[in-house]
């Protein structure tokens, strides 16, 4: 049981069936707002008390036990500066531009990421950009951290808007690279399942029935096997946060390197790449097709001979 004392104040009563659970478990379970590494922070940081004293992630919870949860104030937003980073532009014009973005990098900036942005390169580069608060000028989609590959700017407002609305009208067609774990029976296929917040792992999605799951489609097709790997090229036709990556882990073979959706291994990162976009140009009208280099990390594996047509 657990109530609200205040915005940033909570208390969380443990009942008899609590009794020996670890107290970051125990708070997992009846916080379901927060991530088990949020609670651990919190924890540490002296946030969450029992009678007024500091508690340990791995101490057992009793019958009774009242904490309480005073969260901090989040840190005001940082506006992103520019600094000279290098990038890749692989398409531009006076209107937009389109970047490969290399894995690691971060789009925008945030509390825990003020620095080596994408958005900072940009601001570095370029002096007319879409404007957007000074925390997100010129973006107009996302890329999770680790996935590499194509990711379009806009120059300016009416541009801006223009392919926000390519993209709710599902005209921006996307091609990812993913190497799996195994690689699917069925050659082609479309998974159609709704994906929405886990209700536990708050960093993660998960399939969910709606209303707390949203529609969500992806089209695959394996273009290359080795006896432990697939290479599948995937087009989401919605834009759910981590789509690919939950649906191919509900086909059952999440990407590789994937520590949320699959395992690290040995692998630095998950290995997902935005291959390709087509995209009516929101000007001239002209189809616009762009193509990210493959990076290192494709080539190491030894495929079986496969030619990938080049978009261009």
């Amino acid at each position: 049981m657990h109530k609200e004392t205040h915005p940033s104040t909570q208390t969380i009563l443990a009942t008899p069936a609590d009794r020996k659970k670890r107290v970051d478990l125990f708070l997992v379970e009846h916080l379901p707002n927060y991530s088990r590494s949020k609670i651990q922070g919190f924890i540490k940081e002296g946030h969450i008390t029992l009678a007024g004293a500091p508690v340990r992630a791995r101490d057992e919870v009793k019958a009774g036990d009242l904490f309480t949860l005073a969260e901090p104030p989040p840190k005001p937003l940082a506006k992103a500066f520019a600094e000279d980073i290098p990038l890749e532009i692989i398409y531009e014009d006076e209107d937009l531009l389109v970047i490969n973005k290399p894995a690691g990098m971060v789009v925008h900036v945030g509390t825990d990421h003020e620095e080596g942005t994408l958005v900072n390169a940009l601001l570095y580069r370029f002096t007319h950009l879409s404007a957007d608060q000074s925390y997100r000028p010129g973006i107009v989609h996302r890329l999770d951290k680790e996935t590499s590959g194509c990711i379009v700017v806009a120059k300016n407002d009416v541009i801006h808007a223009a392919l926000s609305q390519l993209f709710s009208e599902r005209k921006m067609i996307k091609t990812y690279l993913a190497i799996t774990i195994g690689s699917p029976r069925q050659k082609r296929g479309t998974i159609a399942l709704p994906i929405g917040r886990h209700p536990v792992q708050r960093l993660k999605m998960t399939v969910r029935r709606p209303p707390l799951g949203r529609d969500a489609t992806t089209d695959y097709e394996v273009l290359a096997t080795t006896a432990t790997h697939g290479l599948l090229a995937c087009s989401p036709h919605t834009g759910r946060m981590h789509q690919i990556r939950v649906h191919l882990q509900q086909l059952g073979h999440p990407v590789v390197g994937d520590p949320l959706y699959g395992k690290r291994d040995h692998w630095q990162r998950h290995l997902l790449h935005a291959w390709k976009l087509q995209f009516p140009h929101p000007k001239t009208g002209k189809n616009i097709i762009v193509e990210a280099p493959l990076p290192e990390e494709f080539s190491l594996v030894p495929w079986k001979p496969i030619k990938i047509q080049s978009a261009k």
